[in-house]
């Protein structure tokens, strides 16, 4: 009995090392779930998948009770917290990449407390590894983006000499509406774009801003609009 106890603590014990290494990795860049988060995600997803083989295995429930049932609720339960860490900020998303790395913590955990430790620890490793070097292979890419750019001006601006500023940064324009306003002589341009960037997007859409800040044309205001 003593063995068998000790059994389930040591897969306790390494459920919860493994789940520091993606931990502390969160931690050092400042998330939200950081060490203890993730600890306690691979920890508790391991005591629950423990129980539910414990159950399985009991004379008491024989053919009544369902491992798999208690596995499935484990991930169902991650999903809630996992949302808790997602934030958008202007026209980005944050804590996503955090999100997925408890869902991952909390398999680690299920495989750690069914005994398959070599498929936890290969998890962990490709995980960390994830977490510390694709993004820089991820800043090499080039992505693409939407959204809308709303610039007012004087109404003596030529609407073209905008466009062409815009296109020279190989800039989609998807659509353009015009709205002039004759009581306070002015004129709105709403641009619907699409961009190719790589690496973050605020630093193009103050590129963007510069550019046209730099054409004189009577601006009165600008901004960007991710609302369709």
């Amino acid at each position: 009995m003593s063995a068998f106890l000790s059994s389930y603590i040591t897969r306790l014990a390494l459920a919860s090392l493994l789940g520091a290494l993606i931990g502390v990795e969160r931690d050092i860049h400042g998330r939200a779930a950081g060490f203890r988060t993730h600890i306690l995600v691979c920890l508790g997803s391991a005591l629950f998948m423990i129980v539910s083989i414990k159950i399985a295995l009991d004379p008491i429930f024989k053919g009544l009770a369902d491992p798999s049932r208690i596995a499935a609720q484990i991930l169902t339960g991650i999903g809630f917290i996992g949302a808790g860490t997602i934030l958008k900020e202007g026209f980005n998303v944050r804590g996503l990449t955090t999100a997925a790395s408890l869902w991952v913590t909390a398999g680690i955990g299920m495989a750690t407390a069914s005994g398959y430790y070599y498929l936890a620890f290969f998890s962990t490793c490709i995980a960390v590894i994830t977490l510390m070097f694709m993004h820089f292979i991820e800043k090499k890419f080039t992505k693409d983006s939407y959204r809308f750019l709303i610039v007012e001006t004087d109404e003596a601006f030529d609407p073209s000499i905008l466009i062409d500023t815009i296109k020279k940064q190989k800039i989609k324009i998807i659509t353009l509406s015009v709205k002039k306003n004759y009581s306070e002589k002015t004129v709105r341009l709403k641009i619907y774009l699409k961009l190719f960037q790589c690496g973050p997007a605020d630093k193009l859409s103050h590129e963007i801003i510069k550019s046209i800040e730099d054409l004189n044309c009577g601006l009165k205001s600008i901004r960007w609009d991710h609302q369709l």
